[in-house]
């Protein structure tokens, strides 16, 4: 322990001290000096090699960075699936993807591609004529309950082996934004948000 003609003499601190501004007089500026000091030595920036390969992902994924960046800091973890609902995708009657949004799917890369389909599309016929999805199941409906909702969506997600905090969920029906909930999905985004940024 110091004694009294220790203090201020700019000794160096024994053990257990935790290196902060000491109680004397003066205490506010140097409580404010180490502070700022703290924050130098802390940068609030992500690493420029962090950030390009943020960036680099986000495009892989059809996402805007941010986001993607708003994604990901949510669910602690990469984005591995983009689970689509048949109206997102613009399926309606005709199986056959629209040009503009198939190319979109076409240039996603290291993720899964999944869909959900209503009826009167057939899931089998979506999945054989898109080759830019990879998991084609058919969708929950209102009628069905959340027992129901959250096998076919989590369903899906199993098939190709994604955890839910791992999917991203893009529709465009209210209904839809459950299916989030329903498979403990990252996020939930609208068709416009997504193929808006892609």
């Amino acid at each position: 322990m110091a004694s009294g003609s220790d203090v201020g003499t700019g000794s160096v601190p024994g053990l257990g001290h935790n290196g902060g501004p000491s109680m004397e007089p003066g205490m506010i500026w140097r409580t404010h000096a180490w502070r700022s000091a703290q924050k130098k030595l802390m940068p609030n920036t992500i690493p420029k090699l962090v950030l390009q390969m943020r960036l680099k992902r986000a495009a892989e994924l059809g996402m805007d960075y941010k986001t993607y960046a708003k994604v990901r800091q949510t669910s602690g973890q990469d984005v591995l699936g983009l689970l689509f609902s048949s109206n997102a995708l613009g399926l309606l009657r005709d199986p056959h993807l629209p040009e503009g949004k198939g190319a979109a799917l076409a240039r996603v890369a290291h993720a899964g591609r999944l869909a959900l389909v209503y009826r009167p599309l057939a899931a089998e016929a979506v999945a054989r004529v898109n080759t830019q999805l990879d998991t084609v199941g058919p969708a929950p409906v209102f009628t069905e309950g959340w027992g129901a909702m959250r096998e076919k969506v989590q369903g899906v997600m199993r098939q190709r082996g994604l955890s839910g905090a791992s999917v991203v969920v893009i529709g465009d029906a209210p209904l839809e934004r459950e299916w989030s909930t329903a498979g403990r999905a990252a996020a939930y985004l609208t068709a416009a948000e997504y193929f808006g940024a892609a």
